[in-house]
């Protein structure tokens, strides 16, 4: 990763180990959509991310036994810190840039990354007490497991992906009237009812029956990675139509004055430094000026 010989991809190496670092000292910087969505992509690693201690630890103790030596639920501390740092990396960007525009949603955005470190410290509270399907460790767990759910999937659909809004009129029921993938429209229903259903996959832990607890963490953790990758294409699709209808991303630029396409020929205006074209110009901008005060060309010729 840190190698600087220019070989395996050493400005991709690079961008990320930068990127990174970025969201380490999150809350000293402005946040760019760089950062927060690679923050994101970190929040669908938390299986991974919290299973590093389990490494570490079997490499420290031995590879003897290593469930019942570093898998105990009495060592759920350190894993609850790893699984909870990209959520509170995301939760301070949310203040630094509701700090930066006012913008309420941003505190909104924030209380969803609050919930999920509530939730993954009840889980593993839950996970503490033996991971009994009674008692109130259970309850808080299913409760906070419920609110978080709900919240990240309702923000999913209206803010990152700008779906089930219920318009007045679109051509799609529940989806946006501009689309960028528009020859896969089933997709997007596909994204909707997978997207709540692996939100939701916490309730896999409950039943008693079934795989163990360490198989089912990673159906889970693959299932949330698969969610993630899916999320990608319709946050990134929101974000370029955003980005056009504020005229941050456009080729054609709206221009206060009309031009007349039958005097015009293909390529009169392709070169700026072409002197030839000032009058015409000059012309179209005098006429829309004098449109706008209500007087015609000729009358303004006679003054």
């Amino acid at each position: 990763m840190f190698n600087p010989i220019p070989l395996l991809f050493k400005k991709s190496r690079f961008w990320l180990i930068r990127n990174v670092s970025r969201l380490l000292t999150s809350g000293t910087h402005r946040v760019e959509f760089t950062d927060f969505w690679l923050g994101d992509q970190f929040c669908s690693l938390i299986f991974t991310l919290s299973n590093l201690y389990f490494v570490v630890c079997v490499y420290a103790r031995g590879f003897e036994n290593p469930w019942a030596r570093c898998a105990a639920p009495k060592n759920f501390a350190i894993p609850l810190v790893l699984a909870a740092l990209p959520l509170f990396v995301r939760f301070v960007q949310s203040v630094k840039r509701w700090f930066d525009s006012r913008l309420i949603t941003h505190l909104i955005n924030g209380g969803k990354y609050a919930t999920g470190i509530v939730y993954y410290g009840l889980y593993y509270n839950w996970r503490y007490h033996g991971s009994a399907r009674s008692g109130a460790s259970f309850a808080l767990y299913c409760l906070a497991g419920t609110i978080y759910s709900t919240y990240a999937a309702s923000w999913d659909f209206l803010m990152d992906w700008s779906v089930l809004r219920l318009p007045p009129r679109t051509r799609y029921p529940l989806l946006r009237d501009n689309l960028l993938y528009s020859d896969r429209i089933p997709m997007y229903y596909f994204a909707i009812v997978t997207n709540v259903v692996i939100r939701f996959i916490w309730i896999f832990y409950i039943p008693a029956a079934g795989p163990n607890f360490v198989l089912r963490t990673f159906i889970v953790g693959m299932l949330e990675m698969l969610r993630r990758w899916q999320w990608n294409f319709y946050r990134l699709e929101n974000e370029h139509l955003g980005n056009m209808d504020q005229y941050r991303v456009t080729r054609e630029v709206p221009l206060p004055y009309a031009i007349d396409d039958e005097h015009l020929h293909e390529g009169d205006y392709a070169d700026d430094g072409d002197e030839d074209d000032v009058p015409a110009r000059s012309w179209h901008i005098r006429d829309w000026r004098n449109r706008a005060h209500g007087s015609t060309p000729a009358e303004t010729d006679q003054d």
